[in-house]
């Protein structure tokens, strides 16, 4: 039985080993078939790609040909760079220089054109008789603090110097007047602008220069100055002396000055011997409709220290006081009359000229100020005559006929610098910080106002007489009253001990008992 079972699996073995053989010839062809086929795909491919050697092979020759030459180029790249950018940049200076040459050609006939314009405006605003109007801005001072409220507000124009901007409220706003100084400007630079109109008052013209603005921006020292650095005042008569001085072979000059303060609507003689004493103004009774102050006292001055005398003394008694805005804010309006007699000695011509220097006291918000008490009767007062102010610059401007110089002693006081028989030049004094943008547009806008304002050409005072009416050049005054006040022109009293008194008995009246035209 084993034999048996032997003999029956080795058959069944042989038979396996048959099918595997079987299966095995049959894999080898069918993978000798593939293979021939894949050979046969292989020496195509291969007999394709000896095709395409034979085509590429021109063209590497070509990029090879090309790539050592672009290798060339690149090593001589820089030299050519340097080539390149040198004529570009001789090209681009050539034509900046051309057009800069261009540009500054055009900017000097700009420039040529806005002085002729100017020139040409100045001449009308003269023949018109409009009111100057020039704007000076103080610098940022410690005063004003730190932080975004004492940030400048205000930039100029660097080609037009009659321009100002100011930025209020996050807008730009803009204002022309005749011309505006920066913080830059000195005193001197500022009286330049005003010299020739100050001259004018020798010839026998009315000049009126006032200073406006807020309290704490800078017109009492434009007006006054300090003693190392003047203000327009002092310069005004030192300029007055120096004239005088040259004309002194042909003319005899006689200048006395008055000073005056508007304090609270009373008006007052800073040089008189009670400062405290109430002044009226009254219209001469020779019927020309001038306007003169009766008792207000008048000096001689003949030398710059009677000048530096008479302003310590009007200083001494003029009334300031400590604020939230100014440290020694002015509370009155101060008034510098100065008037210039003369006569021609060839010819007998008399002229009279008067200058009227008026430093404002400021505009001031009472809630910013501080102001209490008697302070803020001031405020009240000064606010009050300001407004009467603007109401006859309105008139004026829109040529009512009836103007309202008489709502305050400030305006009746101002009516002949500002009724058409005066040149007349306004000082805008300017704040730049941010915390006054408020009070600085309201000053621009005022200014502007007033910049349109013609009062018509200024009249020449003078008159010829006889020699034999001018024996000793003794002058006449301009208009009489009925009875002059002799305690303007009396010589004070000897028991008189205080410091305004010394400075006084220094100071006599002028020899001519008169009352004073405003």
């Amino acid at each position: 039985m084993y034999e048996s079972e032997l003999e029956r699996a080795h058959g069944q073995m042989l038979e396996e080993m048959q099918s595997l053989e079987e299966d095995k010839n049959r894999a080898v062809e069918e993978a000798f078939a593939r293979a021939q086929v894949e050979m046969k795909a292989v020496h195509e491919n291969l007999a394709g790609v000896r095709t395409n050697l034979l085509t590429l092979q021109p063209a590497l020759r070509t990029l090879t040909n090309d790539y050592n030459g672009l290798k060339r180029q690149v090593r001589g790249f820089p030299l050519l760079l340097q080539e390149a950018l040198k004529s570009v940049k001789a090209e681009i200076g050539q034509a900046i220089e051309e057009v800069n040459s261009s540009n500054q050609e055009l900017l000097r006939k700009y420039r040529r054109e806005l002085q002729l314009r100017k020139k040409c405006h100045n001449e009308l605003v003269r023949l018109k008789g409009n009111i100057r109007v020039i704007a000076r801005v103080r610098p940022v001072t410690k005063e004003d603090g730190e932080g975004p409220e004492a940030t400048n507000a205000v930039t100029f124009d660097p080609d037009d110097d009659s321009i100002i901007h100011l930025l209020h409220k996050g807008k730009p706003v803009s204002f022309e007047l005749d011309k505006v100084f920066s913080p830059r400007a000195s005193q001197q630079d500022v009286f330049q602008e005003v010299q020739a109109l100050i001259t004018s008052c020798i010839d026998g013209f009315n000049v009126c220069i006032f200073a406006y603005g807020q309290t704490g921006a800078g017109k009492t020292y434009t007006m006054e100055g300090t003693p190392e650095n003047p203000g327009i005042n002092q310069r005004a008569l030192q300029l007055l002396f120096s004239e005088v001085q040259e004309k002194a072979s042909d003319w005899e000059y006689t200048i006395t000055v008055s000073v005056a303060e508007i304090y609270n609507e009373v008006l007052r003689d800073l040089l008189g011997q009670e400062p405290q004493e109430k002044l009226e103004i009254r219209l001469c009774p020779d019927g020309s409709g001038q306007l003169y102050v009766p008792g207000l006292t008048e000096f001689q001055v003949q030398s710059v220290d009677d000048i530096n005398k008479v302003f310590e003394f009007g200083h001494t008694n003029r009334t300031t006081e400590f604020t939230n805005l100014n440290e020694h804010s002015s509370r009155s309006h101060a008034l510098l009359i100065v008037t210039v007699r003369g006569v021609d000695c060839s010819t007998g011509l008399r002229t009279t000229g008067k200058l009227n220097l008026v430093d404002l006291a400021g505009s001031e918000r009472v809630g910013k100020s501080g102001a209490e008490g008697s302070r803020l009767r001031e405020a009240q007062h000064i606010n009050k005559s300001l407004s009467a102010l603007g109401d006859v610059i309105a008139a004026l401007r829109s040529r009512h006929g009836h103007v309202p110089f008489r709502n305050s002693k400030l305006t009746y006081l101002l009516q002949d610098s500002l009724s058409g028989d005066s040149k007349t030049l306004m000082v805008v004094q300017v704040s730049p910080v941010e915390k006054n943008t408020s009070e600085t547009l309201y000053s621009l806008k005022f200014a502007e106002r007033v910049r349109s304002v013609e009062l018509g050409p200024g009249s020449r005072r003078a008159e010829l007489v006889s020699w034999s009416s001018q024996e000793h050049l003794e002058w006449e005054p301009a208009c009489q009253t009925p009875q002059p006040s002799a305690r303007a022109h009396s010589a004070p009293s000897s028991g008189i001990t205080s410091r305004p008194g010394s400075i006084r008995r220094r100071l006599q009246p002028s020899g001519k008992s008169r009352p004073l035209p405003v």
